[in-house]
């Protein structure tokens, strides 16, 4: 309560204006702790060996659907290294606006 005195003051309004912040706290420290469950625990470079297969539905332009190998190479990579790829350095090739799409594409053709 003192670290909220000192953030906030010590006049009427502190337990309105400290009650948003420890919602924002408590969300913050589950977005975090879901996090830590949710690593990549693959490289950069050989988590994009894993998505060759997908070569072809993430070319620029491309109209081809994603393969029924490239589904399982994504649903072994999981969205965390999935995650690493889109958001990582710029990749040759690969249009990431399409390669975030892959997962929805490949639970569409279930």
């Amino acid at each position: 309560m003192k670290l909220l005195l000192l953030l906030f003051g010590s006049n009427s309004n502190t337990k309105s204006k400290a009650v948003p912040f420890m919602v924002f706290v408590l969300v913050l420290t589950g977005m975090v702790e879901q996090g830590e469950g949710t690593t990549c625990h693959s490289t950069f470079l050989s988590a994009l060996v894993q998505l060759i297969p997908c070569r072809a539905a993430v070319a620029p332009f491309s109209r081809i659907p994603p393969s029924e190998t490239c589904c399982n190479a994504i649903k072994a990579l999981g969205q965390p290294c999935l995650c690493v790829l889109v958001n990582g350095p710029p990749i040759t090739g690969v249009d990431r606006n399409m390669a975030r799409q892959l997962p929805q594409k490949c639970d569409a053709m279930k």
